[in-house]
């Protein structure tokens, strides 16, 4: 396995430090002049496996910060077709029991191999005036590559999918593991975190509390009308004015545009995205570790409505998904807006599926 973690200037020696070492420490015996390399390739702790695949972007950077942090996390594979010598090197000088590994272009597999969750925010970001399926003719066939090496790498691994628009790389990613014979619809996420932590911000602020204490669901799909907040569902329990719920449910669907056109063309949700996948990362890890009653909304194959496709509270587990929710009791708000994004979602879906069949 190649790993790209060096840095331009020549490698330092630890052999000037050995003068400082007692004679009867078994370090001084054996390995006093270790470099830098080798030393970042040692001293992982004990726990899981973890692949950022473009990890070198406005998302991998922060998400990558936020996972060297993570206990749970044993080894870090960075991998991005450009770039990432420099964010191995950075976040490897962190004091995280957690050991960083980067991966170039042409390492796709190294960087796969015998990983447990496999997270995707590669792609290119969404800019003012773009709409999610602006992005889709570039952003599908990197996440075929990508789902491509899982295939061949870790096809037992957990994968959560960021790449935009979700509604569509999610089924791309199931229609490549369905040609390549490993499709387990239990490990395969669409990460739909962000738009619930949109929804608990946006509600705290409306009813003055915490919003670490706010649980909202939110169901459906990840873009525009498909986001469907169940502002009814809130916990703690509220109840919401028609305008309130209106002005809730708008911001909530368009959370995105609102940062687009904020940052002004310098970018898209960068930080809350990298924030709500770690917190989803975090989950999977904690459920793959063995913790019970972990429940998080995530945009996954299911049944809980005539869509092939559907966000809800699933349950995870030691496998990936365990259970799969009902969506419990709508207001007539709520109902109208389940019927409203069917149509859109469903043409997302089938978007994503004709890609891979060549229709």
């Amino acid at each position: 396995m190649e790993s790209f973690q060096g840095e331009s200037r020549p490698h330092a020696r630890l052999s000037r430090i050995s003068s400082h070492i007692q004679p009867h420490h078994k370090f001084a015996e054996e390995k006093a002049d270790v470099d830098m390399q080798q030393c970042r390739a040692k001293g992982a702790a004990p726990g899981l496996k973890v692949a950022v695949l473009g990890a070198a972007g406005g998302i991998g950077q922060p998400l990558s910060l936020l996972l060297k942090i993570n206990p749970l996390v044993a080894t870090l594979n960075l991998y991005d077709v450009v770039n990432t010598p420099g964010v191995t090197a950075d976040l490897s000088h962190t004091n995280t029991s957690t050991v960083v590994r980067g991966f170039g272009k042409e390492h796709l597999d190294a960087a796969l191999e015998g990983v447990d969750l496999v997270i995707i925010p590669a792609g290119v970001p969404r800019k003012p005036g773009m709409t999610r399926d602006d992005l889709f003719n570039i952003n599908a066939g990197i996440v075929r590559t990508l789902c491509e090496g899982i295939a061949r790498s870790c096809p037992k691994a957990v994968v959560n999918i960021i790449s935009n628009p979700v509604n569509s790389t999610v089924p791309i990613a199931a229609e490549v593991f369905k040609k390549a014979g490993i499709y387990d619809p239990k490990r395969l996420l669409g990460v739909t975190t962000l738009d619930v932590v949109r929804a608990n911000t946006f509600v705290a602020e409306v009813i003055g509390v915490d919003p670490r204490e706010v649980s909202v669901p939110v169901v459906g799909g990840h873009a525009g009308i498909t986001i469907l907040p169940i502002l009814s569902q809130v916990n703690p329990p509220f109840t919401f004015t028609k305008e309130e719920t209106e002005y809730l449910t708008n911001r909530i669907q368009n959370g995105g545009t609102e940062v687009v056109e904020a940052k002004a063309g310098a970018g898209s949700a960068t930080l809350s995205m990298a924030y709500a996948a770690a917190k989803f990362a975090d989950a999977n890890l904690r459920a793959l570790r063995g913790e019970t009653g972990v429940v998080e909304c995530s945009f996954v194959a299911s049944e809980v409505t005539e869509l092939p496709y559907f966000a809800s509270k699933v349950r995870l587990g030691r496998s990936g998904i365990e259970e799969i929710f009902p969506l419990g009791p709508l207001n007539d708000f709520e109902r109208k807006g389940l019927e409203k994004l069917k149509g859109e979602l469903r043409s997302s879906i089938e978007k994503g599926v004709n890609f891979i069949k060549g229709k």
